[in-house]
């Protein structure tokens, strides 16, 4: 009889993926410091006068401990009531740490500005400061900038000169040009606009660089500017060597034009990246999970322009490019694994950098899979041959699910849909055929 069929106890597990929250990693480039410089002009008679006097005072003590570059300073002309600035990088060349404790400048028109004293300098290292020239009269002045360390030369002179001008014929924008941080052995551009401000023709008569990373290339000289006329130069940094660089286009037309130039060159890296590939194994559809890859620069700091993926459902979590690593620093980056189809599925993640290996590649995979309920119950205590399951959305209103009769205790359920909540019910059945009464109902709610 039906009555005497014991009703099976249930109990389900509702089996999903572990989720995770992805954290977004600002990232933030080093930039570059451009000073607002004023560019103007000087005679040829004052820059003899000049490259004299720089001669005599720039000399050096054989093999000097501080360096300083370049080891001297022509600002050109500078309109009165108006200021250049200049870089001068200071360089420890010895095997002992060199401390700079006091810096004296004669000439009233020229003044150090950038560094706090004393400053120790490690074998090797340099350092950037600024000498700037205000004139506040027209005509040649110069002066001396001196740097007293425990150096094996303790006193560094740095010979400055300058011309103090009513106006300028030509002028430049911008008036100074700072190129930031570029590779070694890479290269990096940047525009000058000369224009003529004088109500007649002025003839360019020639135009050159100091400072051996830098060079100059635009229209054949001389170049004959029209009243308002204006050419355009392109400036080109390619630094040699890692560090901190200065130096100068000077532009000839009957006087001097000076712009000043600063660079830092870096070294270019290797980028690794590890694991080289990762499989998430099987996702839920309708979740995401993520694991963690590690980029790493060796021999030098890497800037990785862009990354991309092969395939939409698997992402770069929480990283903003470009990005820059340092040289021996390692970045830890989120890869997002989010199915939209059920089914394997495989990707290739590409990094683009200015490393000596500029494509580094990573291969993904992953298995979409669809929700599903595991139901399980206790067996009847009565002789059945096998147990019926039910589903509902609600506590009563069921639907029998199974095909065929359950001879185990087990079931799952492969028809559950995301973000719906369901109750389950199982009968136990004889060999006759009749059916024991519902078991207690089991909710469960589909994420």
């Amino acid at each position: 009889m039906l009555g005497h069929l014991a009703t099976p106890t249930m109990s389900c597990r509702y089996l999903s993926a572990r989720r995770e929250r992805l954290h977004t990693c600002d990232m933030r480039l080093p930039q570059s410091n451009p000073r607002t410089l004023s560019i103007s002009v000087v005679s040829i008679t004052s820059l003899i006068i000049a490259f004299a006097a720089f001669g005599s005072l720039s000399a050096q003590a054989a093999a000097p401990q501080l360096v300083c570059s370049p080891s001297s300073l022509g600002f050109g002309g500078i309109t009165v009531g108006t200021s250049e600035a200049q870089l001068v990088v200071l360089t420890n060349t010895g095997q002992t740490t060199a401390t700079i404790s006091a810096i004296s400048v004669s000439g009233s028109d020229f003044s150090v500005s950038g560094v706090n004293l004393p400053v120790a300098l490690a074998p090797g290292e340099r350092i950037g400061l600024t000498v700037t020239f205000a004139p506040t009269a027209t005509g040649w002045t110069s002066g001396t900038v001196t740097f007293t360390s425990n150096s094996s030369n303790p006193s560094l002179q740095l010979a400055v000169g300058g011309s103090g001008l009513q106006s300028e014929a030509v002028t430049a924008a911008p008036s100074s040009l700072a190129f930031g941080q570029v590779a070694v052995g890479t290269k990096a551009t940047l525009s000058v606009v000369l224009t003529n401000v004088r109500p007649w023709n002025k003839t360019l008569i020639s135009v050159g660089t100091m400072g051996s990373a830098f060079s100059v290339s635009g229209p054949a000289f001389p170049v004959v500017l029209t009243p308002g006329q204006s050419v355009e130069l392109s400036i080109i940094f390619t630094p040699h060597a890692p560090g901190l660089t200065s130096g100068k286009v000077f532009i000839y037309s009957g006087v001097r034009l000076n712009i000043p130039l600063t660079g830092t060159g870096t070294t270019i890296g290797q980028l690794s990246l590890s694991p080289a590939s990762v499989n998430f194994g099987s996702v839920e559809l309708g979740t995401s999970t993520t694991q963690t890859s590690t980029l790493s620069a060796t021999g030098g700091s890497v800037t990785i322009s862009s990354a991309a993926s092969s395939n939409a459902q698997f992402a770069i979590a929480g990283a903003s490019f470009p990005l820059t690593i340092d040289a021996g620093q390692s970045l830890p980056l989120k890869v997002a694994f989010a199915p939209k189809t059920a089914g394997n599925s495989s990707a290739t993640l590409t990094f683009i950098s200015n490393a000596t290996n500029p494509t580094v590649l990573e291969s993904v995979a992953g298995t979409g899979t669809a929700p599903f309920v595991t139901l399980s119950w206790s067996p009847s205590t009565s002789q059945v041959s096998g147990y019926n399951v039910y589903r509902g959305t609600s506590a009563g209103a069921y639907s029998k699910i199974n095909s065929t009769l359950d001879s185990s205790t087990t079931y799952t359920d492969n028809a559950v849909v995301p973000g719906s909540t369901y109750y389950y019910a199982a009968t136990a059945v004889n060999s006759s055929g009749q059916e024991s009464g519902y078991s207690a109902p089991v909710r469960v709610v589909v994420p």
